[in-house]
C-alpha cells in the first residue's frame, strides 16, 4: 500500500546515504535548520578523553548529534532542558590549549535522549541529571554563530506560553528563508525559464520541511532549507499526471502532485504559507497540463477530477470498490502524507471467529448503513443519553474514526519510528497494541471511546503491517506473551490469505449493494447537519471542514492549541456529495439478496426489478456494434428537404424512412428504390419530430403550429389532428397507446390514444391523462424503455425526471447553462444523458438525481444515441463524435454533414444509423467491423 511503499523508499534512501537521522527524531511541529560536522568530546581534558566523530544538527527545539559509528546512539538534547549554552572555555590541565582558537560548544543540561543505538529502532532511553556535553566543530569560525543561534532558540523554548514559543520560532524560520533563495544552478538546463519562486514546506507524515519552491517551463523544484534528505527534489512537468489542492490543518494551503494515475502515494506534497502562492503554482501546472492535452501529447493528463466523474465508472463496474474508495479519499483531501487525514476504509467483515468465511451469508458482513459507533445498540443508547444532556455544540463521539494514532496503531510494525515520534519516544502499552484482528473489532464494537475504521492496507497486497518482520521489541502483555505478529481470525490460513479474503469481501455482492450507504456517512450527505444527527454520525465540531476559522483566532496560545487538537484528534473528510449516493449496478444476487436481515429498505422508484441488473450481454450484435462505433462509415446520402431535417422514423422492416423538416413537410423515402415516394404538408409551419406507431400504419408528426398530425400510410392522407397546446410542439413520444407531447407552452401532456385500424381511416380518440408543468419552454422529451419514466429538457437548461405512474416529478436538475438539445435514458434506465447548447454532456443518476459525470465539447451537441457507456453525438459543425463516458474522453471525430446534425436514428440491432442535418440531407451509415 501507499504508506508502506513510501516507507520503503525512505529506508532505501537512508541505506544509500548511510544516515540514521530522520525528521521523525524531531518533535511534532519542530524544524531542522542546519548541520555541522563535529566531534563529541567525552571526558574533555581528562586522561580518557575520547572523540566521537559525527554531525551536530541544530533544530528549533533540540540539538541532535548523530555519530558516524552505527554502534553509538544518536543524542538528542531538548533546548528547554538546557541550563547553559556557550563557547567551551579551557581550564585546569587543559589550559595550554587556549593558544589555539577554540572551536567547541558546551551544553549544560538536565535531560538527554539516546536513540537508535546499534541502529536498532526501539523506545528512546532517557538519562536525567545535570550533565555537560562538549561538541567541537570542524570549522571553528562558526562557533559563535552557532552559539548565538542556540541561545536564540533556547529563549524561544523557555517562553511560558506555547503560542509565544511558536511565534518566535516562526519568526526565526521566516528570517532564514528570507535570507536565502532557490539555487538556480540546480536547474536541469540553462535554457529553463523561471515562472515562479516562493517559500513552502514539504509535507511528509508527522513532519514538514521548509524550503523554496521553484517552477520553470519544464520542471517543478523544491530545495529544502537544510538540504535534507537531498539538496533538491525535482519533478519533470511532463511526468505529472494529477494535481490536487489540499487543506492542511483545515487551511487551504496544500498542493499534492502525482506522477502516477492510480497510486495513492504522491511524488510531492507542499504546504504553502499563503493561499495565493498555492493557487498560482496550481495554475502554472494546470495550464501546462491543459496545453499539452490540447496538443494531444499527453491525453492522460488530468489536473483535478470531481467525485462524480468516477461514480459512473464505479456504478457500471469499470472501477472496483477498492479503486473507487481510493479515488474518493483522494478527492476528499485524504493523503498518505498527512496522518491526520489518512485514507479511511470501512470495516467490512463482522465474523472473526468462524473457521470458514461465508461471503454468501449476510450475517458475515458489518452493517454499512451505520457508523462504527452505532453498531452496538447498548453502547449507542448510552452515547445518545449523554448527547441529549450535552450543551451546544453537541457531539456523539469523543474520538474520531481516523486519526494519526489510529493509523499508526495499525502500522506500528512497518512504521515504528512514526509511532515513537508521535508518542515522544515510546510505544503504546503492550495490551493496547494491535495484537489481534478479532480483539480490535470487538473493542470497536464495545469500547466506550473506540470508533475507528480501517485503512487501505487491509485490502491491499502487502502483509508487512501484520508481521513483525523487523523483530521489534513491542513489549510484553499481561499474560506474559510478547507482542509479535498480529493474531489472525481462524478463517485466515496466513497473512496473505487474510488480505485475499478481505479483498474478496470488499468486492462481494453484498458490499457492492451497500457500499453507497457507508459513502453517505463518510463522504456524503449524512456527514453533516440533520441527516448526520439522524444517522448517529456526529463528531466533535473541530473535526469538520469549516468547524473553526483559525485566522479569526487572535490569541496565539489558543490558536496553537486548536491546531494541535485538530491535527492529533483527526479530521472528517471533505464532503463530496450532498445528496444520497447512487447504488452500484450489480448482477442479481443468487443467494442472499432477498434475505438480508439488516438491509436498508430500497428507495421507492419506478425502476422495475428487471432493470436492476446489467444489460443483457447475450445481445452480441449490440455489444459488437457499440464496441466498433468508431468505425462508422458513410454509406449513402440524399438531399430530400428544402430546410433542416428535424425527425427520422423507420419502418419495422427498414424499407421506408420517414423524415420531418423545418420546410413543413413529412417525406417518405424508399431505401430499396432510393427514391422519394411521398411528400406531405400539413401546414406552412415547421415540423419538429416524427414517429411511427406500432404496425407501421400511421406516422405522427409534431408541428410548430401547436398541433400533432396523424398520417395514414395506407390511405395516404391526414387521419387526425390533435390540437392540444398553446405554442409549438417540440417533441413527441409514444408508448403503450399513450402519446407524450412536449411544447414551448411549458408543458408535457400525456394523452390516451386508440390506434387506428389499418383497413379504414378511423379517427383517433384522445383524452388528456396528465399535464406535467414546467416553468419555461420544453425543448425535448424521452421515455425509458418500460415507459414508466419521462425525462424533459427545458430552454433554460433544466433536466426533469418524471414518474409517469403517478405523474409526479422525481428530480429537477439545473445542469446546463442554455437550451437542452436532447435527453435520453440509458437502456437499463439507471441514467439519463443530456446535451445542451453549452456543449456539455451530462450524466444523471436516476435514483438519486445526482449529476455523476460531465464532459464538455467545444461546440453544442444537438442530438445523440447511447448505450450507457458510449455516446454517438451529432455536433453543431456537422461531425459525428464518439464519446467514451467511462474513460471521460472523446474517442473519434467522423466527418458528416455540412451543417449541424439535428437528428439521429439507430436500428434495434445497432447496426444501421441514419442522421439528418441542417444541410437538408439524410445520411445512411454502416458499421465496418
Amino acid at each position: 500500500m501507499a504508506f508502506i511503499r513510501k516507507k520503503r523508499r525512505e529506508q532505501q534512501l537512508q541505506l544509500y546515504s548511510k544516515e540514521r537521522f530522520s525528521l521523525l527524531l524531531l518533535n511534532l511541529e519542530e524544524y531542522y535548520f542546519e548541520q555541522h560536522t563535529a566531534n563529541h568530546i567525552q571526558n574533555k581534558g581528562g586522561h580518557h578523553e575520547r572523540k566521537i566523530r559525527g554531525s551536530l544538527k541544530i533544530c528549533s527545539k533540540s540539538v541532535i548529534f548523530e555519530p558516524d559509528a552505527m554502534s553509538q546512539p544518536i543524542i538528542k538534547i531538548p533546548l528547554r532542558d538546557c541550563i547553559k549554552i556557550g563557547k567551551h572555555e579551557e581550564n585546569g590541565s587543559s589550559r595550554h590549549f587556549t593558544k589555539a582558537k577554540s572551536g567547541a560548544i558546551s551544553l549544560l543540561f538536565s535531560q538527554v535522549y539516546f536513540i537508535k543505538e546499534h541502529n536498532i529502532v526501539a523506545p528512546y532511553k532517557i538519562e536525567r541529571g545535570t550533565m555537560e556535553y562538549v561538541f567541537e566543530l570542524d570549522v571553528s569560525g562558526k562557533v559563535e554563530d552557532v552559539v548565538e543561534t542556540l541561545l536564540q532558540l533556547h529563549r524561544a523554548s523557555c517562553l511560558d506560553k506555547l503560542g509565544d514559543q511558536t511565534a518566535m520560532i516562526t519568526a526565526i524560520l521566516q528570517s532564514r528563508l528570507a535570507r536565502t533563495s532557490f539555487d538556480k544552478n540546480r536547474f536541469q538546463s540553462v535554457s529553463e525559464k523561471l515562472h515562479m519562486e516562493c517559500q513552502a514546506e514539504m509535507v511528509t507524515p508527522l513532519v514538514t520541511n521548509p524550503g523554496h519552491v521553484c517552477i520553470t517551463d519544464t520542471n517543478l523544484y523544491f530545495q529544502p532549507l537544510n538540504g535534507h534528505p537531498k539538496p533538491v527534489v525535482q519533478i519533470t512537468l511532463q511526468d505529472v499526471r494529477r494535481i490536487y489542492k489540499r487543506r492542511h490543518g483545515l487551511m487551504p494551503l496544500g498542493l499534492e502532485v502525482f506522477c502516477t494515475e492510480d497510486d495513492l502515494c504522491s511524488d510531492i506534497y507542499l504546504k504553502f504559507y499563503e493561499p495565493q502562492d498555492r493557487d498560482d503554482l496550481y495554475f502554472y501546472i494546470a495550464t501546462y497540463l491543459d496545453y499539452n492535452k490540447k496538443l494531444n501529447f499527453h491525453e492522460h493528463h488530468v489536473a483535478e477530477r470531481t467525485a462524480e466523474s468516477y461514480t459512473l465508472q464505479w456504478q457500471r463496474g469499470h472501477l472496483s470498490n477498492y479503486q473507487y474508495l481510493l479515488h474518493l479519499n483522494n478527492l476528499a483531501d485524504r493523503s498518505c502524507n498527512d496522518l491526520s487525514q489518512y485514507p479511511v476504509f470501512p470495516w467490512i467483515i463482522n465474523d472473526y471467529c468462524s473457521a470458514e468465511l461465508d461471503l454468501s451469508n449476510p450475517g458475515t458482513f458489518r452493517d454499512l448503513s451505520r457508523p462504527v459507533g452505532a453498531l452496538n445498540k447498548e453502547r449507542l443508547e448510552r452515547l445518545l443519553s449523554r448527547y441529549q444532556e450535552m450543551p451546544e455544540p453537541k457531539f456523539m463521539y469523543g474520538s474520531h474514526y481516523s486519526s494519526p494514532g489510529y493509523v499508526l496503531f495499525y502500522l506500528v510494525r512497518i512504521a515504528p519510528e512514526y509511532m515513537l515520534c508521535l508518542q515522544n519516544g515510546r510505544f503504546d502499552n503492550a495490551d493496547r497494541m494491535f495484537n489481534s484482528i478479532a480483539e480490535t473489532w470487538k473493542n470497536c464494537l464495545d469500547g466506550a471511546t473506540d470508533f475507528k475504521e480501517l485503512i487501505p492496507e487491509f485490502y491491499g497486497d502487502d502483509v508487512s503491517f501484520l508481521v513483525n518482520s523487523l523483530k521489534l521489541d513491542l513489549g510484553k502483555r499481561q499474560g506474559g506473551q510478547m507482542v509479535d505478529d498480529v493474531e489472525l481470525p481462524p478463517w485466515a490460513r496466513s497473512p496473505e490469505d487474510f488480505l485475499q479474503k478481505s479483498k474478496e469481501a470488499l468486492e462481494s455482492g453484498y458490499v457492492s449493494e451497500h457500499l453507497h450507504e457507508w459513502i453517505d456517512l463518510i463522504f456524503g450527505y449524512k456527514q453533516k447537519g440533520t441527516d448526520a444527527v439522524g444517522a448517529h454520525n456526529v463528531f466533535h465540531p473541530l473535526t469538520y471542514e469549516g468547524g473553526v476559522d483559525l485566522n479569526s483566532i487572535e490569541d496565539p496560545d489558543e490558536k496553537v492549541a486548536m491546531l494541535t487538537q485538530i491535527l492529533e484528534f483527526g479530521q472528517t473528510p471533505k464532503q463530496l456529495f450532498v445528496t444520497p449516493h447512487p447504488r452500484r449496478i450489480t448482477p442479481k444476487c443468487k443467494s442472499f439478496s432477498q434475505t438480508c436481515g439488516h438491509n436498508a429498505p430500497l428507495v421507492d422508484s419506478p425502476v422495475s426489478p428487471g432493470e436492476e441488473s446489467f444489460e443483457d450481454l447475450t445481445e452480441e450484435s449490440k455489444t459488437l456494434a457499440w464496441n466498433n462505433i468508431t468505425k462508422l462509415q458513410l454509406h449513402e446520402r440524399y438531399k430530400i428537404h428544402k430546410e433542416a431535417v428535424t425527425g427520422i422514423a423507420v419502418s419495422g422492416n427498414g424499407s421506408s424512412v420517414f423524415t420531418t423538416s423545418q420546410d413543413s413537410t413529412l417525406k417518405m423515402f424508399s431505401k430499396e428504390s432510393k427514391m422519394l415516394q411521398r411528400s406531405i404538408s400539413f401546414s406552412n409551419m415547421a415540423l419538429s419530430s416524427c414517429l411511427l406507431l406500432p404496425g407501421d400504419a400511421t406516422v405522427i408528426s409534431s408541428s410548430w403550429d401547436n398541433n400533432v398530425y396523424f398520417y395514414s400510410i395506407a390511405f395516404g392522407r391526414r387521419q387526425d389532428t390533435l390540437m392540444g397546446h398553446d405554442d409549438a410542439v417540440s417533441k413527441i413520444c409514444w408508448h403503450d397507446n399513450r402519446l407524450y407531447s412536449a411544447s414551448w407552452d411549458s408543458t408535457v401532456k400525456v394523452w390516451s390514444g386508440v390506434p387506428a385500424e389499418t383497413t379504414c381511416p378511423k379517427r383517433h380518440r384522445f383524452d388528456m391523462l396528465a399535464e406535467l408543468e414546467h416553468d419555461v419552454s420544453v425543448d425535448t422529451i424521452s421515455l425509458n424503455a418500460a415507459g414508466t419514466m419521462l425525462v424533459s429538457g427545458t430552454r433554460e437548461g433544466t433536466v426533469s425526471i418524471w414518474d409517469l405512474t403517478t405523474a409526479t416529478i422525481l428530480h429537477q436538475i439545473p445542469c446546463h447553462s442554455g437550451t437542452i438539445r436532447d435527453a435520453a435514458f440509458s437502456p437499463d434506465s439507471r441514467h439519463v444523458l443530456s446535451t445542451g447548447a453549452d456543449g456539455c454532456l451530462n450524466v444523471i443518476d436516476v435514483q438519486t438525481g445526482m449529476l455523476i459525470s460531465s464532459m464538455t465539447s467545444d461546440e453544442p451537441q444537438r442530438c445523440f444515441i447511447w448505450d450507457g457507456n458510449s455516446v454517438l453525438s451529432g455536433s453543431q459543425s456537422g461531425e459525428l463524435l464518439v464519446w467514451d463516458l467511462l474513460g471521460g474522453k472523446l474517442s473519434e471525430r467522423i466527418q458528416g454533414h455540412a451543417g449541424a446534425v439535428t437528428c439521429i436514428w439507430m436500428n434495434e440491432q445497432c447496426s444501421s444509423i441514419i442522421t439528418g442535418g441542417e444541410d437538408r440531407q439524410i445520411m445512411f451509415w454502416k458499421l465496418q467491423y
